[in-house]
């Protein structure tokens, strides 16, 4: 049978049909795409977590505190040891401390930075004064130290940052590695996306060739598939997000959202957290060799972990800095210094989303009573609490030791003894300390708060 042969007008009108229905469908699609981006950019971009302090430590003349005590939680805050420029540093010399305490917004206020000269005897602070000056201090705070969050959706936490706030030098790295054009290009580079559509459709796999604007669309927006599909939808939102934000916003968002490791089961997000995780400081105060570690890392957070690829992690930071000098961003001379350097990352452990999980179930709980769950989750709140990191470290020693005790004696049914500790403020009944189980990092079954007792064990210490 044959069928009867369509004229060639015909056909002609039929293509210009498809065409134009084709380009419907991308406009209608563009259109969806845009109110996405224009929703994303013109509200709350981020969801941040509320952030769960622990005690500040308070000084003052007849505080009675060993020396070792003050050492091991400037540590633990984070302070490097000898004197610096800036803040965030102490130097010891026998029982006397020279102390550059980092600024802080507490809840009576905010607190500048202040350097400070501590003096002990017996066991017992019996001078605070100024560094400079030599005046007298009454009263002064260390930073309180972070011990848990409240986190968004898969544990996201960041620092927001301006884009002000970062250095030039991590821009020029950032800008060198990841996207040379741009300042010049419109949210998609033509020659890139060619080079990578005749290595995907060689059957090579499938190359990226994106721009900063296209890995902040597919980080924002999309997932991580390697498709043509998604390829297309990432160039059409990348476009539309050059066609309503100017380059300064485009970076600012880019470097906030950025994936840059993974703390246990907390994510790393921007170079703000980034530079407090790995080195201890604020963003400001990066140096030209840290910034191009961070750059580095972006490339695959895990592969370029400092932490358990420092060999890896410094040839990748000195390929960034190589880069840079040839391009012409860098001197010589500062390339070579900052080759020389280590890695010199902050040797402090992780702690997830909580070093104290069995504490924070504690403080989760009361919060729920007066707040909604997205607010904690959402709402970047900062929350303060009594827990005393000094006194929560002896009671998890305590409970292990007797538990190690104990395990030591035959059992009849040959299963572990389990317990639980909570220490108590006896003038104010706040609590100082809360441990949940023998293993203090588990995050399951309370026993604290949720195991039934004796009501006379209850009793004894009243």
């Amino acid at each position: 049978m044959r069928f009867p042969k369509i004229p060639q007008w015909l056909r002609a009108r039929w293509l210009r049909l498809m065409l134009l229905a084709l380009a419907l469908l991308i406009a209608i699609f563009a259109f969806y795409l845009d109110i996405r981006v224009l929703n994303a950019f013109e509200g709350r971009r981020f969801a941040l977590p509320a952030r769960v302090y622990a005690r500040p430590l308070e000084l003052h003349v007849g505080l009675r505190i060993p020396p070792a005590a003050v050492e091991q939680e400037l540590r633990q805050l984070g302070y490097q040891e000898g004197a610096r420029e800036g803040d965030g540093w102490f130097a010891r010399a026998g029982d006397t401390f020279d102390v550059a305490v980092k600024p802080f917004v507490f809840w009576d206020g905010p607190q500048p930075a202040r350097h400070l000269r501590l003096e002990f005897s017996d066991g017992k602070v019996v001078a605070l004064s100024e560094a400079q000056g030599g005046k007298d201090v009454a009263l002064a705070r260390l930073d309180p130290q972070l011990i848990g969050g409240i986190y968004p959706a898969h544990n996201e936490d960041r620092v927001l940052m301006k884009l002000d706030d970062v250095p030039t030098h991590l821009i020029d790295a950032l800008i060198t590695v990841e996207d040379r054009n741009f300042y010049s290009h419109v949210g998609i580079d033509p020659r890139g996306l060619a080079r990578a559509f005749v290595h995907t459709v060689s059957g090579k796999g499938i190359e990226g060739g994106s721009t900063i604007t296209q890995q902040l669309v597919k980080n924002f927006f999309l997932t991580a598939e390697r498709t043509l599909g998604r390829k297309f939808t990432e160039v059409i939102m990348a476009l539309l997000v050059e066609l309503h934000y100017d380059k300064k916003e485009i970076l600012e968002t880019y470097l906030n959202e950025i994936y840059l490791g993974q703390d246990r089961d907390r994510a790393i997000h921007g170079v703000g957290l980034a530079s407090q995780f790995y080195f201890g400081k604020p963003v400001q105060q990066l140096s030209l060799q840290e910034s191009a570690l961070l750059v580095a890392m972006a490339k695959g957070p895990g592969a370029y972990d400092p932490h358990r690829h420092a060999e890896r992690a410094l040839e990748r930071r000195n390929l960034v800095l190589l880069a840079m000098k040839d391009r012409g961003v860098l001197p010589l001379t500062q390339y070579a210094a900052a080759r020389a350097a280590p890695l010199e990352v902050n040797p402090k452990p992780s702690m997830g989303t909580s070093a104290h999980p069995a504490f924070m179930e504690l403080v989760r709980r009361q919060l729920r009573a007066d707040y909604a769950e997205s607010d904690l989750r959402e709402e970047g709140l900062r929350v303060f609490t009594t827990l005393d990191p000094r006194v929560q470290a002896q009671a998890e020693r305590a409970l292990a030791q007797r538990l190690a005790q104990l395990d030591k004696a035959p059992q009849k049914d040959g299963m572990a003894l389990e317990g639980a500790l909570v220490v108590t403020q006896t003038q104010s009944g706040e609590v100082q300390a809360l441990v949940g189980g023998r293993d203090v990092h588990y995050k399951g079954f309370n026993r604290a708060l949720d195991a039934a007792r004796p009501v006379g064990s209850l009793l004894k210490p009243a």
